[in-house]
This record gives C-alpha cells, sequence and structure tokens, in this order.
C-alpha cells in the first residue's frame, strides 16, 4: 500500500515561487499510469508557461483564487472547480488571490520532468 501525506513530501519549489508535493505516481512511487501532485502558488505567483506533449493534465481547485490560461483563453476558477488541459495544450496558473491557492494535479500517463516543455 503506497500512502504519502503531502506534509511528510519534501516539495520541488521552484525559482518563480511554485511548491510542488508529488504524491503519487512515476516520480514519486505507487503507480506509474497516472500521477497526483497537491500544488502551492502563493499570493502573485504563477506556474511556469508549459504544455505536456504526452499527458493530459486536470487542476482541481482546493483554496484560494486562481487564473488559468490555457491555448489563449482565459478562465477564473475557485474552490470546487476542475478543469482538464489536453495534451499539447499550453497552460499557465496565476494566484491571483491574497491567500495560497492551493490546488490538486493529475496527469495520465504520470508526470515525469521530461514531459514539461517550458515556454520561458
Amino acid at each position: 500500500m503506497h500512502i504519502r501525506r503531502a506534509h511528510e513530501v519534501v516539495p520541488l519549489t521552484s525559482p518563480h515561487g511554485e511548491i510542488v508535493f508529488e504524491l503519487i505516481g512515476a516520480a514519486a512511487g505507487g503507480l506509474q499510469s497516472h500521477s497526483v501532485a497537491q500544488v502551492l502558488l502563493p499570493p502573485g505567483k504563477a506556474s511556469r508557461r508549459h504544455h505536456h506533449p504526452v499527458a493530459e493534465e486536470s487542476y482541481f481547485i482546493l483554496a484560494g483564487q486562481a487564473r488559468l490560461e490555457l491555448d489563449g483563453a482565459t478562465a477564473h476558477l475557485r474552490p470546487g472547480d476542475a478543469v482538464a488541459i489536453p495534451s499539447g495544450a499550453v497552460h499557465q496558473i496565476h494566484n491571483e488571490g491574497d491567500t495560497d491557492l492551493i490546488f490538486l494535479a493529475v496527469c495520465v500517463p504520470a508526470w515525469t520532468p521530461d514531459n514539461s516543455v517550458y515556454l520561458d
């Protein structure tokens, strides 16, 4: 049985402020077919603009307010919202609130560092 607790995971922290707790998947163990990460973006921060050539990705907002740019379209997200991101779709998520943005990111197949293409 593979159980990972976000508060026990050493996060991947990017220079631009994104904090990723990889919980399940190829990079974290447990499963190879999909991955689950909890992501934290402090106020005023954003992910890097990127796409995944192979993986489909879904976000589920747990806390905070987000602005998502997806292939030129913009959406505002809040807790309880989910969004599907097709493979190859260019996307970037921004924390547009004054509290931490926390969301789950699920990738199929499982996320690995070589399946992200950064555009900045």
